[in-house]
C-alpha cells in the first residue's frame, strides 16, 4: 500500500485525500492537523451566519470517514511536534496543505495602536479558533473602519452590523455573541484604495449587506464616478459588472434612517492611524485617482474617518515551514505541479496543494483542481515512492514517541460536547472556544 500523509484538514487537504483514494485503490491516507478539529477555514474562516457554505463540512466529512482515510488531529508538524524529516521516514509521500497562516500588514504609522486589528484576529475570535487570544474588539467602539474590499471585509462588516436575533442561532461562541449583542457600533466604513470595478468581493456577498435589517447601506456617487469603468461597465468581467450594478442601485435609493449605517468608500488609501486617548480614534486616508493603467495614483488630498475599531483585511500570506524551502516573495513553497522543488530540483516524496502551493487566491472550490493536479503528480511518482521501506503503521510509531492524536472518535466527542453546550444555553450547536475545553471533550474529560 502507498502511505501518504496530508498535512492540513481544510478544503485543500481533504480534496487531496479525496483525489488520492478516488484515483488509486492501493493508497492509505492520514490527514494530520495541529488542531483537534477538522475542516480548516470552513470551520474557522467561514462566517457563522453563512450556514450554506458551512454545510460544505458535510461533504468534507464524507471524505474523512472513508475507509482508507484517517484523521489525526492535535499533531503539530515542525518545531515542538513531529519534524518534517520524521514524516518522510513514516510515509512514502507527504503533501503539505497548510494554507496561508498569517495576514498582510498595512505598514503605516499607528497600525499597532490598541483598537487596530487584523480581520483574521476578529474572525478567529467570533469563529472560536482556539488560538484566538484577543477579545473586547467592540468594547467602547461607536465607529468601525474595515480596510479592504474582499469577501472577508464584507464578512466582518456584516457581522458587526448583525443583531443578536440573527447571531444567536449560529454556532458563534457565547462570549463573542455576548460582546456583539452589547456592541454600540453604529457606523461601519468599508474602504478600498481602488475603484468599485476592481473590488474583490463577490456579488452575492455584496448584496447581503443590503439585506441586513435595521441597516442603511450608502455609496458616494462621486467616488463611483471616478472609476473609468463605472459609466460603461460592459467591458468588465461579469462578476465585476454585477458589483457595479448593485452599487449603482444603492446610490439611487434614499437612506431609510436606520439605526446602523454601512458606508462603502472607494479611492481612499490608508496612510496613518490617528490616536485618541492612547488608542485608535480615526484613520487618515489619502484620496487616490485612476492612473489609466489599472492602478491608482496619490492626489495629496486627505480625509480622516472616525473609528475606535479598525480591521485590516488586505490579504493572507503563507509562512515558512520547518524543513521545507520557501519563496518569501510569493509566500509559497516552490513547486512544479505540486512537486516541492529544492534548489530547482524535485524533492522526492514531498508535495504541496492549496494556498501554500499557489498563494491565497480563489474560492473554496478552487482547491479541488489544485489538489487533483498535485495528486496526479504524486501518483505518477508512485512506482518509485513505494520502493521505500516504512517502519509499519505511522500511528503506532507516533504513539511510541509520546504523541497521542485526536482521532475521528475524539472529534465526534467534540461535536457532542458542542451540541450539549448549545442546548444548555438555549441555542443550537455552540463552538468550544479554547484548547482546554476541546481537549477535555476529545478525551472524554468533564469540565
Amino acid at each position: 500500500m502507498l502511505r501518504v500523509a496530508v498535512i492540513g484538514s481544510g478544503p485543500s487537504g481533504v480534496y487531496t485525500a479525496q483525489s488520492l483514494v478516488q484515483l488509486h485503490s492501493g493508497v492509505l491516507v492520514d490527514v494530520l492537523d495541529r488542531l483537534p478539529c477538522p475542516y480548516g477555514l470552513v470551520r474557522y474562516g467561514v462566517a457563522p451566519d453563512h450556514e450554506k457554505i458551512k454545510s460544505l463540512q458535510n461533504n468534507l466529512r464524507t471524505v474523512l470517514e472513508h475507509e482508507r482515510v484517517r484523521f489525526l488531529g492535535g499533531i503539530e508538524v515542525g518545531p515542538g511536534g513531529v519534524p518534517a524529516a520524521r514524516l518522510r521516514e513514516l510515509y512514502h509521500a507527504v503533501v503539505y496543505c497548510v494554507g496561508a497562516a498569517t495576514d498582510r500588514h498595512l505598514g503605516i504609522p499607528g497600525e499597532d495602536l490598541p483598537g487596530s486589528w487584523s480581520a483574521t484576529e476578529f474572525v478567529s475570535w467570533y469563529s472560536a479558533h482556539p488560538d484566538a487570544t484577543a477579545d473586547g474588539f467592540v468594547l467602547g467602539a461607536r465607529s468601525a473602519v474595515v480596510i479592504g474590499v474582499g469577501n472577508v471585509a464584507v464578512d466582518v462588516t456584516r457581522i458587526l452590523a448583525r443583531g443578536p436575533a440573527e447571531l444567536s442561532p449560529t454556532d458563534m461562541p457565547q462570549a463573542a455573541l455576548t460582546a456583539l449583542t452589547a456592541s454600540r457600533v453604529t457606523e461601519i466604513s468599508m474602504v478600498g484604495r481602488r475603484g468599485p470595478s476592481q473590488a474583490r468581493f463577490t456579488t452575492k456577498e455584496l448584496r447581503e449587506l443590503g439585506a441586513l435589517p435595521d441597516t442603511d447601506v450608502t455609496v458616494d456617487p462621486a467616488e463611483l464616478a471616478l472609476d473609468p469603468a463605472y459609466a460603461d461597465p460592459s467591458g468588465l468581467p461579469a462578476a465585476n459588472r454585477r458589483n457595479v450594478e448593485v452599487l449603482r442601485g444603492w446610490t439611487e435609493q434614499p437612506p431609510a434612517d436606520a439605526p446602523r449605517r454601512i458606508r462603502l468608500r472607494f479611492f481612499l488609501r490608508p496612510v496613518e492611524l490617528l490616536a485618541d486617548s492612547g488608542r485608535v480614534g480615526a484613520v487618515r486616508f489619502e484620496r487616490t485617482q485612476p492612473d489609466g493603467q489599472g492602478g491608482v495614483t496619490a492626489t495629496g488630498r486627505y480625509e480622516d474617518i472616525e473609528a475606535q475599531l479598525v480591521l485590516r483585511s488586505v490579504g493572507y500570506r503563507g509562512v515558512p515551514l520547518e524543513g521545507l524551502p520557501f519563496d518569501a516573495a510569493t509566500g509559497t513553497v516552490p513547486n512544479l505541479a505540486g512537486r516541492v522543488l529544492r534548489e530547482d530540483l524535485v524533492a522526492p516524496g514531498e508535495y504541496v496543494a492549496g494556498w501554500i502551493k499557489r498563494g491565497p487566491t480563489g474560492v473554496i472550490g478552487t482547491n479541488r483542481p489544485c489538489a487533483k493536479e498535485t495528486v496526479t503528480s504524486l501518483l505518477e511518482d508512485a512506482s518509485v515512492l513505494v520502493q521505500k521501506d516504512l517502519p509499519g503503521d505511522p500511528l503506532t510509531a507516533l504513539r511510541a514517541e509520546g504523541i497521542e492524536p485526536v482521532e475521528w472518535s475524539g472529534w465526534q466527542a467534540i461535536e457532542r460536547a458542542e451540541a450539549a453546550l448549545g442546548a444548555s444555553l438555549g441555542r443550537g450547536v455552540v463552538k468550544l472556544p479554547d484548547w482546554q475545553s476541546l481537549q477535555n471533550a476529545a478525551h472524554g474529560n468533564a469540565g
